[in-house]
């Protein structure tokens, strides 16, 4: 059976109707606005007869009657200025217009997600902050969690910022192991990926968990404002340090809180190990403390990896030598640690003579290692001594020989660090992600935060002595010569560069010492004069000369000889020349200049670092 249309006024009645709601809807709403300033006035005439009638109520009966006989008179005196009904009624008009104005709705509590939150969170805390012995516990299941939570804070995804916890006295927040428990707990509740920091007061029983910001990383390489002796290591926080130091990020200029280490005779934590996971920025931190140095002191940089990091700074006014072979560190750190008893001695000998101490002995010089173990394995298959022994003497004296030493290792192989480094390595960072016990096991003390799983490279912990355990993001010191690094790093970097130092050869005597020979006689470079003896002799090199004037020649003095040609005369067995002379005329020469530092050679190790300068003639 085929069905029949639906009649017309059927069919079209639901269309009428929606029409018909939305045309009554467009109407409010239009009224609404024509009528919105007498329906704010009316609004807030009746919040002020609510505020009149509840007023009149609290007044007490004895105090009725004056009141209705103030108010009286108040109206009379109105009614009989001139125009004061109409101002009376105009001012009446504005309290009623402000009094009845829409207001944002302002919450004063947490919402249904909130409060759910916080009562899985107080549920989750009860078996720790709570024993069965206490009849009326804090912390309780089904208990409420407004007492125990003093303060909260949501940010706008609904996840805890700040929390204040009161627990109860007999709480064991003395023990690190407790205090870990609860802030695990807290820290897997809260959410995940975020970094927070705990606040226990142990005096009051309360615990302030809170989310901190992440460090800037925008902070690159540059000249910061410091005297001689201090070093920026990076940056932290602003309420965990008293000092700010200016500098210019990719925001502008701003002064940024610093965690600076001081160095010299003074300090208490002369010398620095930074440990940190494979690409976490230990060789920018090195870069960072040699750029700083340099202005003031002379840096030597031994490299135990062999890639190059250090490659922009060879051949740079300071820098003594970059040494990536094993023979070149051994010689680079033998001579350092000579240069370490060198200045002690001259530091003594000008003590004891009431003067002061020398200039070369009062310029501050620095030894950077990178990745020793890499050496040290090496040195043990090739039978030779670890290059780690060779820093004793620096690290042992080098605060008073003005030497400072930084080494910088990795975790997997941090245990292979000599007793040396351990102990007198007070100034200590841990760089990358690492866990709550491999930052205890570098500082000596746990972080007030929690560490995240994933950082950029630069951010870790560091500790000076015994001082707390701070946050801290390195500035960015990226290898200039790397083409991974954006041009406006290169162009920072390369900035504060010193400009290459020319290697010269040392130069020779300005006055060369002549010898004139006239007759036989028995010569050797040792003390030179004038000799006069007719008896024939034979010359080498191991017999004296025979002076008879007060001038002296040294080994290092260069000789000339006027001769006629020798005789021919019998070889003896060490090679001998003999030369008819009898008057040695001597002049003395210059006095050499010291062997010069040591210089990275690309092919070998430098050489000996205090060798004599051989004699010529």
């Amino acid at each position: 059976m085929a069905r029949r249309p639906l009649p017309r006024i059927l069919s079209s009645g639901s269309a009428q109707i929606a029409r018909s709601r939305e045309i009554a809807r467009t109407a409010a709403d239009s009224a609404t606005d024509v009528l919105h300033p007498l329906i704010t006035v009316s609004r807030g005439l009746r919040k002020l007869a609510a505020t009149a009638r509840a007023k009149w109520a609290a007044t007490p009966k004895e105090r009725r009657g004056p009141t209705l006989l103030l108010v009286a008179a108040c109206v009379l005196v109105v009614a009989l200025m001139p125009y004061g009904p109409l101002l009376a009624l105009v001012l009446l008009m504005a309290v009623a217009a402000w009094l009845g104005r829409e207001r944002p709705v302002v919450r004063t509590g947490p919402d249904d997600a909130e409060i759910a939150r916080l009562k899985g969170l107080y549920e989750a805390l009860v078996p720790y902050f709570s024993v069965p012995e206490d009849p009326a516990p804090l912390f309780a299941h089904g208990g409420e969690w407004s007492g125990a939570f003093e303060e909260y804070a949501f940010d706008e995804d609904g996840r805890l910022t700040r929390l204040k916890i009161a627990y109860p006295p007999y709480f064991t927040d003395g023990e690190p192991a407790a205090r870990a428990r609860i802030e695990q707990l807290l820290h897997a509740k809260s959410g995940r990926g975020r970094e927070y920091r705990f606040d226990w007061d142990e005096e009051g029983n309360r615990l302030v968990m809170c989310v901190l910001p992440a460090l800037p990383t925008t902070i690159a390489a540059q000249r910061f404002v410091t005297v001689p002796g201090e070093t920026v290591l990076g940056f932290t926080d602003a309420d965990a340090v008293q000092r700010t130091v200016p500098v210019v990020s990719a925001d502008g200029t701003e002064d940024a809180p610093a965690v600076i280490w001081r160095t010299g005779p003074r300090s208490t934590e002369p010398h620095l190990l930074a440990v940190g996971q494979p690409g976490s920025g230990t060789t920018s931190l090195l870069r960072s403390i040699a750029l700083q140095a340099l202005p003031h002191g002379d840096v030597l940089i031994v490299e135990g990896g062999g890639t190059g990091e250090y490659a922009c700074l060879t051949g740079r006014a300071g820098v003594l030598a970059v040494e990536c072979g094993l023979s070149g560190a051994l010689s680079a750190l033998e001579w350092a640690a000579h240069e370490t008893e060198r200045r002690l001695v001259a530091a003594n000998r000008a003590r004891q003579a009431g003067q002061p101490v020398p200039e070369d002995t009062r310029r501050p010089l620095w030894i950077l290692l990178d990745r020793p173990s890499v050496l040290g394995h090496l040195a043990a298959a090739d039978g030779r001594p670890d290059p780690q022994e060779l820093l004793e003497v620096p690290l042992r004296h080098g605060r008073t020989a003005q030497v400072t030493v930084v080494v910088a290792e990795q975790f997997d192989s941090a245990e292979t660090l000599s007793e040396a480094v351990r102990a007198h390595t007070r100034a200590r960072i841990v760089l990358g992600p690492a866990a709550p016990e491999q930052i205890e096991a570098v500082l000596g003390a746990r972080p007030h935060t929690t560490p995240t799983p994933e950082v950029p490279a630069g951010r870790g912990y560091a500790r000076l002595g015994t001082g707390p355990v701070l946050r801290l993001q390195v500035p960015t010191t990226p290898d200039p010569y790397d083409d991974a690094t954006s041009e406006a790093h290169r162009r920072a970097v390369l900035d504060l560069l010193p400009e290459r130092s020319a290697v010269t050869a040392p130069a020779a005597p300005a006055n060369p010492p002549v010898v004139t020979v006239k007759a036989p006689a028995a010569v050797t470079v040792q003390d030179a004069a004038t000799v006069k003896t007719p008896a024939p002799a034979v010359v080498t090199t191991q017999e004296t000369i025979t002076a008879k004037s007060p001038a002296v020649v040294t080994s290092q003095d260069t000789v000339a000889i006027k001769a006629p040609a020798p005789a021919p005369a019998p070889a003896a067995s060490q090679g001998t020349v003999t030369l008819s002379a009898t008057v040695v005329e001597t002049v003395p020469g210059a006095a050499p200049e010291p062997a010069p530092a040591p210089r990275s050679e690309p092919d070998s190790g430098p050489a000996p670092f205090h060798a004599p300068v051989p004699a010529e003639g």
